[in-house]
């Protein structure tokens, strides 16, 4: 094991130690990542800084707008710990406004723009905003949830509205306006609030999770130093900015390393390898579906013509890794691993196929995490006679969870807004007795080496498209349109695909179930990556077992219609069909594509 994990162990210390004392000095020294930017700035005045579509910001262009927009908001009486919500699509004026705000000490809540309806006035609510800042074309569905807001609320908008139902401030020529030079000085700590992101959990509709500086920093820092990511590079990040993999891995190489980043509204599987040789890109990000659809492509020129040396994300399905490489010549692919609030972030720096992180073997201590023993059909956790949890053995299952240092900034769990929520992913008596660590809700392997391998999500979400999926704020999405006693909605896989599809078990004894209607009123109400794509009508429900148990076999049973009896429906098409022996096959083949 020491002669086959030294070197990787070594390079992880050396980084450990390096964001140990970069930590101490910036919490000494009060340092925010609105400073290191500006920092960057300062070193590359007139280096292309943002690249999106026809656009070129420079570093001097973005630290302009940034101050203006800090200006502009501490003129407005805006304070530290003040909330301001981001609504719109990827665009360089995005990360220009949470790193403005974050210069007077406010925080942004950077909310999914796919969101609809409940889901969205609750991001907006749950994050106590005093202001929104969205872009025009999301003004339609701002209006839509106007009536559940709070009247107090401010409205800011950028570019031109979609539609005239609400009256907002328009930021464009207010802007151009506002003073270019730093604001007046905030005093903000290295460990305070930087922004919000917002994560599905099991409670149901997502949950404000808190990225503090420091966290901003550690995440960006251990990804740059694994990579090896420098300011010659130049970096392709097609990735949601509301999400940590591309709004803070991504943007951090650009904040902190000087990296170029190319941003894009939209992943496209066509125009990747063309805008990566386009743009000179030398470094991409993924997750695991990206890659599928890159190699379902036909071959072109531009897929080797590129100068991408290194992709890094989660996700990748190790049955594709090998191919991949072999077909992009992308030499390392930097698969990691990170629950968006925990302290749990690992990555697998030299591309072992399949696994998605790492821990030492040889001085577990410097780096506390490790994987806890589970039942699997109760989900509480197995712990031994003096109640402490049980270690799973290499080869074993476990969930994987990090040990809470109060005052180490590397391990500490900032949680959620939601205290509640925050108390529901902190578990007690795991290392030992009287301690507590972060509980992330996902099954790994671990090998006898030390590398993780992710084998599933516990409890009530699943992750498809690249999205966690609540189950409870699905099923209630459902039990609120069809007025039906019960709904049950969980994970199900489909062969060759990454996570789970949804599927939903519905009771109908009455036979008044219209799936048209339904499939239309969830349009509205879930994001695509929610909706449901498979339903089984059941005359009865099982009320002997508890929900979660009943859940468990329900997954099992899956949509192949020789297991199932009850009647099965797929969506397809933008409908939800009947399941036949057929249509299940071809499902599983790939030749019906969902």
């Amino acid at each position: 094991v020491v002669i086959n994990t030294l070197p990787r162990d070594l390079k992880a210390l050396q980084v450990l130690i390096k964001l140990k004392l970069q930590t101490k000095k910036y919490i000494a020294n009060e340092t925010t990542i609105a400073d290191l930017f500006s920092k960057t700035a300062a070193k590359y005045p007139n280096k292309d800084c943002i690249l999106f579509e026809k656009q070129k910001w420079t570093y001097r262009d973005v630290e302009i707008y940034v101050n203006r927009v800090a200006n502009y908001f501490q003129e407005e009486g805006y304070q530290k710990g003040d909330v301001v919500a981001l609504l719109m699509e990827n665009r360089p004026e995005y990360v220009c406004f949470w790193l403005g705000l974050s210069k007077i000490g406010a925080v942004a809540a950077l909310i999914n723009y796919n969101l609809r309806n409940q889901p969205l006035a609750h991001s907006v609510k749950a994050a106590e905003s005093k202001g929104i800042v969205f872009a025009g074309d999301m003004s339609l569905a701002l209006e839509e949830i106007m009536p559940s807001l709070s009247r107090d609320l401010k409205l800011y908008c950028i570019g031109s509205m979609a539609s005239s139902g609400i009256s907002p401030i328009y930021m464009d020529p207010i802007l151009q306006k506002s003073p270019d030079f730093p604001p007046r000085k905030v005093r903000v700590k290295f460990t305070d609030k930087l922004f919000y992101v917002f994560t599905s959990g099991t409670t149901g509709l997502p949950k404000a999770a808190i990225i503090s500086h420091s966290r901003f920093n550690y995440m960006t820092v251990a990804v740059n130093q694994f990579m090896n990511l420098t300011d010659e590079d130049v970096l392709y990040d097609c990735l949601p900015l509301y999400h940590t993999a591309g709004g803070v891995i991504g943007v951090g190489q650009m904040i902190i390393a000087g990296t170029t980043l190319v941003i894009k509204k939209k992943f496209s599987a066509s125009r990747f390898w063309d805008d990566c040789v386009e743009y000179k890109c030398t470094a991409g990000q993924y997750i695991g579906e990206i890659c599928r659809y890159l190699l379902a492509q036909p071959v072109k020129p531009a897929e080797t013509q590129h100068k991408v040396r290194v992709m890094f994300g989660n996700g990748l399905k190790p049955q594709i890794w090998a191919e991949f490489q072999k077909r992009f010549g992308v030499a390392q692919m930097g698969e990691f691993y990170g629950a968006t609030e925990g302290n749990c972030n690992t990555i697998n720096p030299d591309n072992r196929v399949g696994a998605v992180g790492f821990t030492t073997m040889i001085a577990p201590a410097l780096y506390p995490i490790t994987l806890i023993k589970i039942d699997e059909r109760t989900g509480e956790h197995i712990r031994d006679r003096n109640g402490v949890c049980i270690r799973a053995k290499p080869g074993e299952p476990g969930e994987l969870v990090g040990k809470i240092v109060k005052g180490d900034a590397l391990r500490e769990f900032d949680g959620y807004v939601n205290k509640q929520a925050t108390d529901k992913k902190v578990c007690s008596d795991v290392f030992r007795k009287g301690d507590q660590a972060f509980l992330t809700g996902d099954i790994l392997i671990m090998d006898e080496f030390g590398y993780f391998y992710f084998r599933d999500r516990t409890g009530d979400t699943f992750r498809w498209k690249g999205e966690n999926v609540s189950t409870n704020e699905v099923e209630a999405v459902i039990s609120n349109i069809i007025k039906l006693n019960d709904a049950v909605v969980y994970g199900v896989e489909i062969p060759g695909l990454e996570g789970r599809a949804g599927m939903a078990t519905i009771v109908d004894e009455t036979n008044s179930l219209d799936l048209d209607h339904l499939h239309s009123a969830l349009q509205k109400s879930l994001p695509a990556y929610a909706k449901p794509l498979f339903i089984r009508i059941k005359k009865s429900v099982d009320t002997t077992g508890t929900f979660k148990l009943k859940k468990v076999d329900l997954r099992k049973e899956g949509f192949d219609p020789s297991i199932v009896k009850d009647p099965l429906y797929c969506l397809i098409s933008g409908k939800y069909q009947p399941i036949t022996e057929q249509v299940y096959n071809d499902i599983c083949s790939g030749k019906i594509r969902l």
